[in-house]
């Protein structure tokens, strides 16, 4: 892991207007113009079936980088899991939707991304002022950092309150096509499993006994039959210690992939339309595990 400065960030913006993710242009705003910086209408949601038909648009999220989650994913998270002044990592940042939501909501956060270009995107979109009416609210402190989610070696061991993060699919969206080394999305399923138990072994060792991990994670296709990713990361999170909290059904609209891929096409089988969020939970220290056993890999 290696913490990205601010004076880096600014000369990279020097030297670039946009960076490029799958192919695609991410444009890199030199100084946002911000209308709003929270949802016009928002409650906790108080089902396991999350819905956001509108994705969400305040402050910098855009939803211009394949594969990141809606804002109102990770704000339910912050908000349902943790307090002001707590901190909450992103060990797989992406754009930084996470982050951002941590600034707007008052919680210190960390964010890595094994792909520079994300670790730049991410910098850029909390690269705005924010300065709340509500005289409870403290400005947070955010790092990022270019580095690997499977060695988290510069966060503390039960240092994080919450971990919340939206892992690279496998055969989904691969994030980077020049093959960054240790790149998870260019895995093979069985390659990616075993990966992604090394970042469910580093997410239980950083998180704070009692504490809380999200994890959204789809499934996809493969010679026209369902393959359940979701499945095997279960297990790789509950074989880490993980307690499995709760298993929300997060509803897919106007997905991007999805739409390029079967556009204009025949099918024999159904649209995937959904991904799971696992809510996770780290025992606390000297609690009855026994109590939780049907919670625990039981099967």
């Amino acid at each position: 892991m290696r913490e990205v400065t601010r004076e880096e960030y600014l000369k990279f913006m020097e030297a670039h207007d946009f960076v490029v993710i799958e192919n695609v242009k991410v444009a890199l705003d030199k100084k946002w113009d911000l209308k709003k910086f929270q949802p016009d209408s928002y409650a906790l949601e108080e089902w396991t079936v999350w819905s956001f038909p509108d994705r969400g648009d305040w402050a910098t999220h855009v939803g211009n980088y394949r594969g990141n989650w809606s804002p109102y994913i990770p704000r339910n998270l912050i908000e349902g899991y943790t307090k002001q002044g707590d901190v909450v990592c992103d060990p797989m940042t992406g754009s930084g939707t996470t982050l951002v939501e941590c600034k707007l909501l008052g919680r210190d956060g960390v964010g890595v991304d094994i792909n520079l270009n994300a670790v730049m995107i991410t910098m850029n979109r909390l690269d705005f002022r924010y300065v709340p009416i509500d005289p409870k609210y403290r400005a947070p402190t955010i790092r990022v950092y270019e580095g690997d989610a499977r060695r988290l070696n510069e966060i503390g061991d039960e240092t994080i309150d919450l971990v919340a993060t939206h892992p690279p699919y496998c055969g989904i969206v691969p994030y980077s096509k020049s093959q960054i080394p240790g790149d998870l999305s260019s895995l093979k399923l069985e390659d990616f499993l075993v990966e992604i138990g090394k970042v469910a072994k580093e997410c239980f060792r950083i998180l704070k006994p009692g504490k809380y991990c999200g994890i959204l994670i789809g499934d996809t296709r493969k010679h026209r039959h369902y393959v359940p990713i979701h499945i095997g990361v279960l297990n790789k999170f509950l074989e880490a210690g993980f307690l499995l909290k709760e298993d929300i059904i997060k509803l897919q609209h106007k997905t991007k992939t999805t739409r390029e891929r079967w556009r204009g096409r025949r099918y024999d089988f159904y649209k995937i339309a959904h991904e799971h969020l696992y809510v996770f939970r780290k025992p606390s220290e000297g609690e009855r595990i026994l109590d939780y056993r049907y919670s625990l890999r039981w099967w």
